[in-house]
């Protein structure tokens, strides 16, 4: 098990280098310069001419790509912003927190959700609870995120003044953007749940199991779900790393300043440190998190574990 954890953290390297060149390539072709950002359209040319020679913006592609991958590797530096003048890595962990909160909030909710009305969906088939919860899954992954935190908003802190509508001061703050962001992954679970709990009950072992009496919540509990949840974990993973990054537009929404607000800003005005350095942590962090979906397979399926110890 060790060896394996080891040769997937080995294979991360090339993954975290494959998506910071891509995205320093992309900053290097959009048009504007580092210097004019920093100083202002207003300022002297040779002001902005010394300031670019000084962050080596005139020096050739490859160069300026290895100097920042020997910054990181070596000083563990991930530069300065051009915007505020202060170190990538600290803008990062003020404005991390924040999303992370949202991600591990919005993923708790879908997988109850979505888990739990996925199994009553599949043991209650082509009933009149089937129907309605794959219907409300179909509406709820049809709707676009943003429109559906607009009616909350509207309904809960416009009309009603239950909840606030923007910051992140207290908890309810993020109870809104939460439930925004955790409706198309507990439609999405919900599908899966329901398409993979049926197939598992259709196995000659959970025949077996209540030929031998045992009862029917203990059959789907202990061994149909135990078995369906394998492509659920997958798709729990997916959803938990996607939340960290694709949050953007629930935080733009609900003005909530985490770290997608932060790369949205970092884009338009090209400051190209902060949006590097947030791909960085975000791509090292979407591999563990798919590393530890792994891990789970093998505690669940002793199949899985017997071949990542071989």
């Amino acid at each position: 098990m060790a060896r394996y954890v080891f040769k997937r953290l080995v294979l991360t390297i090339p993954v975290l280098l494959g998506s910071i060149f891509l995205v320093f390539a992309i900053m290097s072709l959009t048009p504007g310069d580092p210097g004019t950002l920093i100083l202002g359209m207003t300022a002297d040319k040779k002001d902005i001419v010394q300031l670019n020679t000084e962050l080596g913006y005139y020096q050739p592609f490859l160069v300026r790509f290895f100097n920042y991958v020997k910054d990181i590797v070596v000083h563990f530096d991930f530069g300065i912003s051009y915007r505020t003048r202060t170190p990538v890595f600290i803008e990062i962990l003020s404005k991390f927190p924040h999303t992370f909160k949202l991600a591990v909030a919005s993923i708790i909710l879908s997988s109850i959700t979505g888990i739990t009305l996925g199994i009553v969906s599949a043991v209650k088939q082509y009933s009149y609870i089937d129907s309605f919860f794959t219907i409300l899954a179909m509406f709820f992954a049809a709707i676009p995120g943003f429109w559906f935190g607009l009616m909350l908003m509207l309904l809960f802190s416009l009309k009603l003044g239950w909840l606030p509508s923007n910051g992140v001061d207290t908890w309810k703050h993020f109870v809104l953007p939460t439930i925004t962001l955790s409706v198309g992954s507990a439609a999405g679970l919900l599908r899966l749940t329901r398409s993979t709990m049926l197939e598992t009950i259709r196995q000659d072992y959970i025949r077996t199991a209540r030929a031998k009496g045992a009862g029917e919540q203990r059959v789907i509990i202990h061994h149909a779900l135990k078995n369906a949840l394998l492509p659920v974990i997958t798709s729990l993973g997916m959803n938990f790393g996607a939340s960290l990054g694709g949050a953007i537009i629930i935080e733009s929404v609900f003005g909530m300043p985490g770290l997608g607000t932060h790369i949205v800003t970092a884009i338009r005005q090209k400051d190209i440190p902060v949006v590097l350095a947030s791909t960085l942590l975000l791509a090292f962090l979407f591999s563990i998190i798919m590393l530890i979906v792994d891990l789970l397979y093998a505690f669940i399926d002793p199949r899985i574990k017997s071949k990542y110890a071989k």
